[in-house]
C-alpha cells in the first residue's frame, strides 16, 4: 500500500497488531484504536469463558484437547473486524488471521518483561507467572501449528515489529501512527 494510502481519515485502516502475552497487544491495540478513532477488537479466551461461565484458565486447559475453542476465538475476531469500517485488531494471531489488513505489527518483549507486566496486570507471584507464561507460550505455539500451520515464532513478514521492553504504550503507539501515516 502506498503511503499516501495509509490515512486514518475518510479511508480507515486495518492494523493487525500480534505478540504474546505482555508484549502489549492490548494496551497498545486499545490506545492506536482510540487515536485514531477506529474500532478496537479483542476478543480472546478470557472472553469466551467468560460467556461460557467457566475460569480462564479452564478455558486454556479445555482449549488443549479441543481446537473448537480456538476457532471459535479466531473465527469471531476475523469476522468483527472485517464487518469494521476500521479497525485495530489485537490478538495472538491477528497478522496471520486478517489477511486483508492494510498494516501488520508484531509486539516482542523479554520473558522477564513479559512476566512483570502480566503480575503488574494480574497480580501473582513473578516466578510463577513467568513459568505460567512460558507453558502457555509453548501450548500457543503447539496448537497453532497443527491448527492453521502458523509458526508464530516467525513474524519477519511484519510490516513493523517493535521490541517493546523499554517503551511504554504511548511510544509504541506514536511509532505505528508513524509508520501508518
Amino acid at each position: 500500500m502506498e503511503n499516501s494510502e495509509r490515512q486514518t481519515g475518510n479511508q480507515k485502516v486495518k492494523i493487525a497488531i500480534s505478540g504474546k502475552s505482555g508484549c502489549g497487544n492490548t494496551s497498545v491495540g486499545e490506545s492506536l484504536a482510540a487515536k485514531l478513532g477506529l474500532t478496537f477488537i479483542n476478543w480472546t479466551f478470557r472472553n469466551l469463558a467468560e460467556q461460557r461461565g467457566i475460569p480462564f484458565e479452564k478455558a486454556l486447559e479445555l482449549a488443549q484437547a479441543d481446537y473448537g475453542w480456538d476457532r471459535e476465538v479466531d473465527a469471531r475476531q476475523v469476522e468483527l473486524a472485517r464487518e469494521a469500517d476500521g479497525c485495530v485488531l489485537s490478538s495472538r494471531l491477528a497478522i496471520w488471521m486478517l489477511k486483508d489488513a492494510d498494516v501488520k505489527v508484531y509486539l516482542r518483549a523479554s520473558p522477564a518483561v513479559r512476566a512483570a507486566r502480566i503480575v503488574k496486570r494480574e497480580g501473582g507471584d513473578l516466578a510463577e507467572k513467568a513459568r505460567f507464561t512460558e507453558t502457555r507460550d509453548r501450548h500457543d505455539h503447539d496448537r497453532y501449528l497443527v491448527l492453521y500451520n502458523i509458526d508464530n515464532d516467525r513474524y519477519d513478514f511484519a510490516d513493523l515489529i517493535i521490541e517493546t521492553d523499554n517503551l511504554g504504550i504511548n511510544e509504541v503507539v506514536d511509532r505505528i501512527i508513524g509508520y501508518v501515516q
